[in-house]
């Protein structure tokens, strides 16, 4: 246990001063100081990666750092190649790739950012696309859950549905951390899959004209538009069959395929690094230093990134490191109202002038029923819109954000976004969230002023 400390986020968004800084060496470690916390009256809250851009984790009593709880724990393979796999909280997505390859296997779906930890990522509800493939909570068949008095309890999607820890678990998979600190996740994974992406610029309109047709291009489509241009880079993944895959890793071997994957990862380090990174950088400063430059920029970076096609393991083709440092508004839209709201967004941008360097960026995803998910019960389009750190992102996440909201939007749990218990209440079962929190954590130890801003009081009523 260390001494209070200033904590920050990745994007800079927020940050704390704790009381008390936990960083337990396992699990025993960590109910111990779950429980003293509690029992001295501090709140408690457990810290990821820092890559939520809400004061999600804030706190001024106990932060728990969970970077050591990392690994897999238990494998259970099953007759069709899938796998139920334990995995400590703490473990970095990244990491967690190579872990599963070891055995075979790999998660569904993935976002395009890895550097998360796996509690942190289902806390917040993170997803990737794919109109057939739902979020990362959707993968979780089980927790467990450190509590306010130490004890460790194991849920899961086993238990009867209606349950208490049934319900227990229903919220604690996509919960903002208010049910107690995970330490570990059951995870339902596939046997290992390789994709083919290709990535082509479109005109934004080819993509507005049938939504859905663009949606369903692929099993993971996505694209990113540049404000102030007509132009869209699409990103369409399809995986291949074990016997493609295997050909191709087969060819990766050879003679010509390592000079194939020579000529493949020169150009995504041209592309990912260079393009993707070091230029774009150089573009958002100079879009800093001189906002008006920022049409013409972004019609040059509309067509710096060309068409190209790579083929790999999945987790090479679905995540990208983000050097550029930025801040992020993300809704969930329903899907048939994304071609109106792209374009009232141009249509701000275009009435306002104002500059923005970043992308804004669309993914899918298929109904599910976590009671906390963004793409619960509904077809589902995201639109996320980004500004680069040092450029002031709040007159254009504002005009967003109005556009979001009347398309009946719901706000991602880790991003920037201005909503309350009170407005989300349409879209989530938030009495029962609030009766489940009353039950685990009575005195609120797990809970802060994001929480309880965004999901009600754990009191008897919102």
């Amino acid at each position: 246990m260390s001494e209070p400390r200033l904590w920050e986020n990745w994007g800079r968004t927020t940050a704390a001063a704790p009381a008390r800084l936990a960083v337990p060496r396992d699990e025993a470690d960590l109910s111990s100081a779950v429980a003293s916390a509690a029992r001295e009256g501090l709140h408690v809250r457990a810290v990821g990666a820092g890559h939520s851009f809400t004061p999600a984790v804030v706190t001024d009593g106990l932060l728990v750092d969970l970077q050591h709880l990392r690994g897999i724990e238990a494998v259970e393979r099953r007759h069709d190649g899938t796998a139920r796999v334990t995995v400590r909280a703490g473990t970095r997505l990244y990491h967690l790739h190579h872990l599963l390859a070891a055995h075979g296997l790999a998660m569904t779906n993935l976002g395009d950012i890895d550097r998360q930890t796996l509690a942190g990522a289902i806390a917040t509800g993170t997803h990737g696309t794919g109109a057939r493939h739902g979020g990362l909570s959707g993968q979780v068949s089980g927790l467990r859950l450190v509590g306010p008095d130490g004890a460790v309890r194991q849920v899961g999607v086993d238990a009867p549905p209606g349950s208490p820890d049934r319900e227990l678990f229903e919220l604690s998979r996509l919960g903002l951390g208010t049910t107690g600190v995970v330490s570990a996740v059951e995870l339902e994974v596939v046997p290992a899959f390789w994709l083919r992406a290709r990535e082509e610029p479109w005109p934004m309109g080819r993509v507005l004209e049938d939504v859905e047709a663009f949606a369903t291009s692929a099993d993971h489509a996505e694209l990113y538009w540049f404000p102030g241009t007509r132009r869209a880079l699409t990103m369409r993944n399809d995986r291949l069959s074990p016997d493609e895959a295997a050909d191709w890793a087969t060819g990766r071997s050879g003679l010509k395929g390592r000079l194939r994957g020579v000529r493949q990862e020169a150009r995504d380090l041209l592309d990912g690094e260079l393009l993707s990174n070091g230029v774009f950088e150089l573009a958002n400063r100079l879009a800093t230093a001189a906002p008006g430059l920022t049409r013409g920029l972004n019609r040059v970076s509309s067509r710096a990134l060309g068409a190209r096609e790579r083929v790999g393991p999945s987790y090479e083709i679905f995540c990208h490191r983000r050097r550029v440092r930025f801040r992020e508004m993300e809704y969930a839209l329903p899907r048939a109202a994304l071609a109106d709201v792209v374009r009232e967004l141009d249509a701000w941008l275009r009435r306002s002038s104002e500059p923005v360097p970043f992308p804004v960026e669309v993914r899918f995803a298929p109904p599910d029923d976590v009671w906390l998910s963004t793409a619960r019960g509904r077809e589902t389009a995201y639109v996320a819109v980004h500004q680069y750190v040092r450029m002031p992102h709040r007159r254009w996440f504002a005009a967003a954000e109005a556009v979001f909201l009347a398309a009946d939007g719901r706000p991602h749990w880790g991003k920037l976004h201005h909503r309350t218990a009170a407005d989300l209440l349409e879209h989530y079962p938030l009495h029962d969230v609030a009766r489940v929190r009353r039950t685990v954590d009575p005195d609120g130890v797990f809970r802060n002023g994001y929480t309880d801003a965004v999901l009600g009081l754990p009191g008897p009523s919102l």
